[in-house]
């Protein structure tokens, strides 16, 4: 029995520098506004002595910005 790989599509295999820059930004945001969505609920929690380990807030200044300077230079070398 042969397995098949699964490739890649053609549209993200041929896409410019800029293409790339601008969808890894795009995700880096979706996860910013996940770890502040995040944040968000572990401010509001029911018991307030069950502390988390996560750094909720420095992650998502850092998805945030690594996100937004990646799209920046996707349209600005676009």
């Amino acid at each position: 029995m042969a397995r098949t790989m699964l490739h890649e599509p053609d549209a993200l295999r041929f896409a410019s520098d800029s293409t790339l820059m601008l969808l890894w930004g795009g995700a880096l945001l979706v996860l910013a506004g996940l770890t502040m969505w995040a944040d968000i609920r572990r401010t509001k929690r029911k018991h307030i002595d069950k502390v988390g380990w996560m750094p909720w807030t420095k992650l998502f200044f850092v998805f945030a910005l690594v996100g937004i300077t990646l799209i920046g230079l996707a349209l600005k070398g676009g």
